[in-house]
């Protein structure tokens, strides 16, 4: 069996004392120091009732060592992203039975606490390093029975409602990393660094746990100095300076980052020269954007996974690789399909979600996503599941399938497809440009979609829309996915007055010989 994360920061802490494990923006761990600030925090953590531990820090070594230590004692760790409500946040701290947080931003989270109607106990000050952080205990958060081996709680934001709180346990996290590792051949002088909060499983395992299993070093910056602010802001500029300061031979990016780092190099921002592996995950990235990057020389790989299968099911690497897949699927994972072509997935699966009960051990998953294996063993997505509509034909419909062969033009930056019910299908696009010639593009590019789309799913009419598709506005997750219910909200009214053959002018049909916008 291969050696847990913890095994390895130990035996390196022994053999290779001196070698960097974390750094951050003020101060770096070595393997030695790492191995024992795990075994400082953990006989603290077992020192405190706590039953629960939040995390809510920003990206540095001492995310990743209290997370460790947790990992190490068994403690329960909830890392509570920034980009959270305050009604999410309160949400989670009751959902998982949180009874402790430790943050480095303590007045924002008395207020948020204060304002949720959650009593705060004892507050202690501590430091790792030189870096201050605080311990906040809770008094009034009434216990939630986890399932058995929990070590990790992880929020999913979905699309609506509240977020759920998958359970994981630590067999689940190994067999992760140790195929990530395989798959990525992770090797001792690689340096990752982490562009995503830490708070975000994907880079909770690949970002630390695999480059600390190889006896690399996690470039742990704050997310400032990555060029990220607030819940979207963006300096692509200052991010790919981060990465060619440190280096970095590893990294992992959305697709809105990836379409932002290759907006920038085109454009003439010199390029990261030491990077060897991008994985881009999270959301389905355009077949063109990763063609874009490829022809820039960046190693970019698509995969996929999701929380409930402890984060990532399958990637395409140096060795094997299909651009337009997502991957073959990791060592640790079984595949297969429904009747209707849903992807059920085994092997370091959950344990069941927060007020749940728990997930029989060995079961196949089902993800909601649609997709198939192609002859080479390559994992290709069609949808979501719940997403798929009915035309009045009775046809089913991926709306992502759509989307995806829209935005393969450059003339489309992003589409929203919809349907349901209705004859012919309608796109709320957002095209690269305002001006006639831009949007003449847009008619040629849904003509070229429609050219290998069969009748049922292919565009009849699309519609401008008023702003992109974002996360500050409501209509993108975290992760990039579409809030497909908050733009069809938007644009219901001008979407079932066309349907009504009522059309308002911003209607554009590409039936008709130059339609414009």
């Amino acid at each position: 069996m291969s050696p847990s994360v913890i095994d390895a920061i130990t035996r390196l802490g022994n053999e290779q004392p001196d070698l960097p494990a974390l750094v951050g923006n003020r101060y770096a761990l070595t393997y030695r120091e790492l191995a024992a600030a795990i075994e400082q925090l953990g006989a603290q953590l077992r020192a405190r009732p706590a039953r629960a531990i939040a995390l809510a820090l920003d990206n540095s070594p001492l995310w990743a060592a209290l997370d460790l230590a947790g990992l190490n004692v068994g403690k329960p760790v909830i890392p509570l992203p920034f980009f959270f409500s305050a009604e999410q946040i309160a949400h989670s701290i009751h959902d998982a039975g949180i009874d402790c947080i430790f943050t480095d931003q303590s007045e924002r989270y008395r207020k948020l606490l204060e304002a949720a109607g959650i009593e705060m106990g004892e507050q202690f000050s501590h430091n790792l390093n030189g870096q201050a952080y605080s311990e906040l205990r809770l008094r009034n958060i009434a216990a939630k029975p986890l399932p058995a081996g929990t070590v990790k709680v992880t929020y999913t934001s979905g699309t609506t409602g509240q977020p759920k709180g998958v359970c994981l346990g630590a067999d689940a996290l190994q067999q992760v990393a140790s195929s990530l590792l395989s798959a990525t051949c992770g090797k001792a002088d690689d340096r990752h660094i982490s562009v995503l909060p830490l708070s975000t499983l994907l880079e909770n395992i690949a970002g630390v746990y695999v480059p600390l299993l190889a006896g690399a070093s996690c470039h742990l910056l704050s997310l400032a100095d990555v060029g990220l602010s607030g819940a979207t802001g963006l300096d692509i500029k200052k991010m790919l300076g981060a990465l060619i300061g440190c280096r970095a031979t590893t990294t992992i990016l959305t697709p809105q980052l990836l379409h932002a780092m290759v907006a920038a190099i085109e454009a003439g921002h010199p390029a990261p020269q030491q990077l060897r592996f991008v994985a881009v995950g999270g959301a389905p990235v355009a077949t063109r954007l990763l063609q874009r990057a490829q022809a820039l020389g960046l190693p970019v790989f698509e995969g996929y996974g999701l929380s409930e299968c402890a984060s990532v099911v399958a990637l395409n690497t140096e060795v094997e690789r299909c651009t337009g897949s997502v991957g073959k699927p990791l060592t640790h994972a079984q595949v297969k399909f429904a009747e209707d072509g849903e992807i059920l997935v085994r092997g370091a699966t959950l344990l069941g979600y927060t007020g749940d009960i728990p997930v029989q051990p060995g079961a196949f998953w089902p993800t909601g996503d649609i997709g198939h294996l192609d002859e080479q063993g390559f994992l290709h997505l069609t949808g979501r599941k719940k997403n798929i509509f009915i035309t009045s034909f009775g046809r089913n419909v991926s709306p992502e399938w759509v989307e995806r062969e829209l935005t393969l033009h450059p003339a489309i930056v992003q589409a929203a497809v919809f349907g349901e019910a209705r004859p012919w299908n309608v796109a709320v696009v957002v095209p690269r440009g305002t001006t006639p010639e831009a949007l003449g593009a847009v008619n040629q590019a849904i003509e070229e979609a429609n050219g290998v789309l069969p009748d049922y799913a292919q565009v009849k009419y699309w519609l401008p829309a008023q702003a992109p598709f974002l996360l500050q506005n409501g209509q993108l997750t975290a992760n990039g996915r579409l809030k497909r219910e908050a733009i069809w909200q938007l644009y219901q009214t001008s979407i079932e007055q066309l349907y009504e053959g009522k059309p308002g002018n911003d209607l554009v049909d590409i039936t008709t010989t130059g339609g414009s916008a």
